[in-house]
């Protein structure tokens, strides 16, 4: 059973921050092999999406799902959804589309009638079609990774 929480980044407490960027430094940078700045100034001007595991026989909890939304005009004109993930245990699994949908579904009780625009990794186009992203923009390099724009009218 995941737990999910939707927060501003003021109110996340410093364990749960802490968790979030552990995680996104194992799957980005070290996973990926990609040396690039993670913590980029725009954490603190957007929503954060993550789901929780607890831990069996545990009262402690895991980070298995993640992604952050952008505010409208901090990073494009449309809340961008990014640094989307799922940890390597979770994978395969699913949760990435209960992730996806759930940020959707949150992104857009937040901003009605607004597009959202993503950078997408190129290999994960097809998966994001199917939840209504459109190709918006020529294949581009960006830290060593084929990336995209791509971007969800509004409903």
């Amino acid at each position: 059973m995941i737990e999910w929480q939707w927060k501003q980044f003021e109110n996340l407490n410093i364990d749960e921050l802490h968790e979030i960027f552990q995680v996104r430094q194992q799957v980005f940078v070290v996973e990926q092999n990609c040396v690039y700045q993670d913590v980029d100034g725009l954490d603190q001007f957007a929503w954060h999406l993550s789901g929780w595991k607890t831990v069996e026989n545990s009262n402690s909890r895991k980070l298995v799902a993640y992604c952050r939304v952008v505010y409208p005009t901090c990073k494009y004109k449309e809340p961008s959804i990014g640094r989307f993930l799922t940890v390597k245990t979770a994978r395969k699994t699913g949760l990435g589309k209960q992730l996806l949908s759930k940020a959707l579904i949150n992104t857009e009780k937040e901003y009605p009638d607004k597009a959202i625009k993503i950078s997408a990794q190129l290999y994960l186009q097809n998966f994001y079609s199917q939840f209504g992203f459109e190709k918006n923009s020529k294949p581009y390099d960006e830290d060593g990774i084929p990336h995209i724009e791509m971007l969800r009218k509004a409903t």
